[in-house]
């Protein structure tokens, strides 16, 4: 399963400082999957997706709303009028 290779990069990631500081900072998809693959570790673009839908899955009620407010408001933005 290629999720286990994404929790085995993050957790290689970790280790090694340069690593870790690029992953701190804003990446497309495509250079996630880079650095995964440089590395040496078979990410997929759906590892990644699995990943996130595994994170919001352990929030509680209460942060799942405050995240859907803050999405809500990031599209006021983009509708006229």
């Amino acid at each position: 399963m290629s999720l286990q290779q994404l929790d085995a990069f993050l957790a290689h990631a970790r280790e090694r400082p340069a690593l870790a500081q690029r992953l701190r900072e804003p990446l497309e998809l495509p250079e996630l999957l880079e650095l995964a693959a440089a590395e040496g570790f078979a990410v997929l673009e759906d590892d990644v997706i699995a990943a996130q839908v595994r994170e919001e899955q352990r929030l509680d009620a209460t942060e799942l709303q405050r995240r859907a407010g803050l999405d809500a408001r990031r599209l006021r933005t983009f509708i006229p009028g």
